[in-house]
């Protein structure tokens, strides 16, 4: 469906913060700009005020991510729905001069700006976009990167239901940490000979009882 795609409104914001870091991007105008993209007559009006109603809406925003994440499902739909009853959306068919083969227009649904602040704006669009995301493919579909100390938001988007990271960055950090962390384990286990159990027993002289 066209308005999942909207549902990277939610994840850009929310991804302007890592809580484990202590790192936070969104802190002027202009980086709030910057999530809606240079070309939005919406990022035009964003003022100072919007940062901090900006960084309101990502809390919130993390929450039904998190709440997805441990497997809460409806708290996660209820979150959700909360930001949709308090940021309605203003739906229109659009195709953007955009063609077909044969000239016509290729229609599609089209989130309009909001007309009221660029924070109220974006949290609609966000907040539609995450919902139909949601619905359309699984609450399980939302997740937080499991790479620690990253805890980045993300769309599973695989066949399989099977992305745990953020990134490719943050999935091999992962890997490289894990086969680390069996090295080390293994090193313990074979004791100061250098041997494992399993060869000990194996070299060991077996006598008659």
């Amino acid at each position: 469906m066209e308005l999942a795609y909207y549902s990277d409104y939610a994840v850009r914001l929310v991804n302007t913060e890592e809580p484990a870091r202590n790192k936070d991007s969104l802190t002027s105008v202009e980086a709030v700009r910057e999530l809606f993209g240079a070309s939005s007559q919406a990022a035009r009006r964003a003022n100072d005020s919007d940062v901090t109603r900006f960084r309101s809406v990502r809390g919130r925003l993390r929450a039904v991510f998190a709440a997805a994440d441990a497997g809460e499902e409806t708290q996660a739909v209820d979150l959700l729905n909360s930001l949709l009853l308090e940021f309605p959306v203003s739906p229109q068919i659009s195709g953007h001069d955009h063609r077909d083969e044969d000239g016509r227009p290729k229609w599609h649904m089209h989130l309009a700006d909001h007309p009221s602040n660029a924070t109220a704006g974006y949290a609609a669009i966000a907040a539609m976009g995450l919902a139909f995301h949601l619905t359309e493919y699984g609450v399980d579909r939302l997740g937080l990167c499991q790479a620690a100390p990253c805890r980045n938001a993300y769309l599973d988007t695989s066949t399989n239901r099977s992305r745990r990271y953020c990134s490719d960055r943050c999935a091999t950090r992962a890997n490289v940490a894990a086969y680390r962390a069996r090295k080390r384990l293994e090193s313990e286990r074979s004791g100061p000979t250098g041997r494992t159990a399993e060869t000990s027993q194996e070299t060991t002289p077996v006598t008659d009882r």
